[in-house]
């Protein structure tokens, strides 16, 4: 019996240690707006299916240290907006970098934020009347994630955290679809971390490694991880549902291409979460160590201005169109970059788990590798994190080539796929990264 007294207390100590506040402010356009993700789109957004989010959970340990993640419904963030928001945590909460993370969906239905260049060449008529609407939804969306941060921290209350794990089969490695002779690893993992106070839960933080690409027309909304996250928050009516991405950018959910699909996703992964919710889940002890890096990584050198003279003459479509960027730059004078700055973030959860988040489009072999090594029921892998510039190929990929092993390049101003020694540039880094979390 005094055991079983002690096992208690000690449960009620570790979960009055943290506090925690989440919040979600609407960053749904308020007018016509071109959307991202997919070259096919002959025209603006008509219309919103489905509000997206941003939304953010605060956490606080014993010590009084703050760390935020933020969830967004957007198919990529840069620098010029992740830079923003911290900048604004730092100043106003006092929050250093390493301990805001920025994750997005990676939705398919969202609009365009910041450069859209490669979208142009589609645009046609309407280019000149979207230049605008893109500038001021972009410009807006800053004060938008700060204001769900500002109300995360100011709802911080002691909370308990648990940690645990399910599984969803929708994902199907895409790659394979289109070559029946390549392998077709997924990630089905779907691992789940539920914030509780006064018996209730409050937040729900669950992550899934597939590309949200299930719809494709032109209305406004969070595609399968919308819908999760939507059916979560019913049945959990004072929690906020937060989606965290994971290496899913040689995943597609199949098949797809109709707003039943997508519900039945949605449902599929809200169930997993909630089996996970209620069963057996370990109780997160104090503490939140949490570390960032940037690691340059490479691109393959830029072609010669004899070799972009001549893919101008002789190729069409982005092809053409990449080598023609690369020709504008050099007649400007711009330097064409050959390394990257790559963001690897790593957050300790006390003695439970860590959460490891990586920049740009991120495929499934990394994070197999990752959990391989660092423990599968142990180390929970985001993609899609703080930097969004493009596929991050690992070198089984890259060796095989392909859109994800460097073709999706031709869409970017950057010089062409990245080098093939990237994913043991990120396993260095990581290495490292982890090692210091988990002293």
């Amino acid at each position: 019996m005094m055991r079983l007294v002690f096992c208690l207390l000690l449960a009620v100590q570790l979960q009055a240690a943290w506090k925690a506040g989440a919040a979600k402010v609407s960053i749904t356009p308020g007018e016509s707006i071109w959307m991202a993700g997919f070259a096919s789109r002959t025209k603006p957004s008509e219309g919103v299916r489905q509000e997206i989010w941003s939304k953010a959970l605060a956490l606080e340990d014993a010590a009084g240290t703050r760390s935020l993640l933020v969830t967004l419904d957007l198919v990529s963030i840069r620098p010029h907006i992740a830079d923003a928001v911290a900048a604004h945590v730092k100043e106003k909460h006092g929050i250093p970098r390493e301990r805001l993370l920025l994750n997005v969906s990676h939705t398919h239905s969202a609009p365009i934020v910041g450069d859209f260049t490669s979208y142009e060449s589609r645009m046609g008529e309407y280019l000149e009347k979207q230049r605008p609407v893109i500038a001021r939804y972009t410009a807006a969306l800053p004060d938008k994630i700060n204001e769900s941060i500002d109300k995360a921290i100011a709802a911080l209350a002691p909370a308990s955290l648990h940690y645990e794990q399910g599984f969803a089969g929708f994902a199907v490695n895409r790659r394979r679809v289109t070559n029946r002779t390549w392998p077709g690893p997924v990630d089905h993992d779907v691992p789940v971390l539920a914030i509780g106070s006064n018996g209730r839960i409050r937040a729900i933080v669950f992550g899934y490694a597939c590309h949200n690409t299930v719809l494709s027309d032109n209305r406004i909304n969070g595609d399968y991880a919308g819908y999760a996250q939507e059916a979560l928050e019913r049945q959990y009516p004072e929690s906020i549902a937060l989606f965290v991405q994971g290496a899913g950018a040689d995943a597609n959910a199949l098949p797809r291409n109709t707003v039943e699909a997508a519900e039945r996703y949605g449902a599929t992964l809200a169930q997993a979460v909630d089996l996970v919710l209620k069963g057996k889940m370990r109780s997160v002890s104090d503490g939140l160590t949490a570390v960032m890096e940037k690691p340059e990584i490479r691109f393959r050198p830029l072609a010669s201005r004899e070799e972009l003279q001549k893919r101008l003459a002789t190729t069409t479509g982005y092809e053409r169109e990449h080598a023609q960027r690369m020709l504008g730059k050099l007649d400007r004078g711009e330097k064409v970059t050959d390394r990257y700055p790559y963001p690897i973030q790593a957050w300790r959860f006390g003695r439970e788990f860590t959460l490891l988040a990586l920049g740009g489009e991120l495929v499934v072999d990394y994070a197999l590798r990752f959990k391989q090594k660092y423990g599968w029921q142990t180390t929970w892998i985001a993609g899609y994190s703080n930097d969004v510039f493009g596929y991050i190929p690992s070198k089984r990929v890259w060796r095989e080539g392909g859109y994800e092993g460097g073709g999706a390049f031709l869409f970017s101003s950057f010089p062409g796929p990245l080098d093939e020694e990237t994913e043991e540039v990120i396993a260095t880094s990581v290495d490292g990264i982890m090692t210091k979390v988990q002293r």
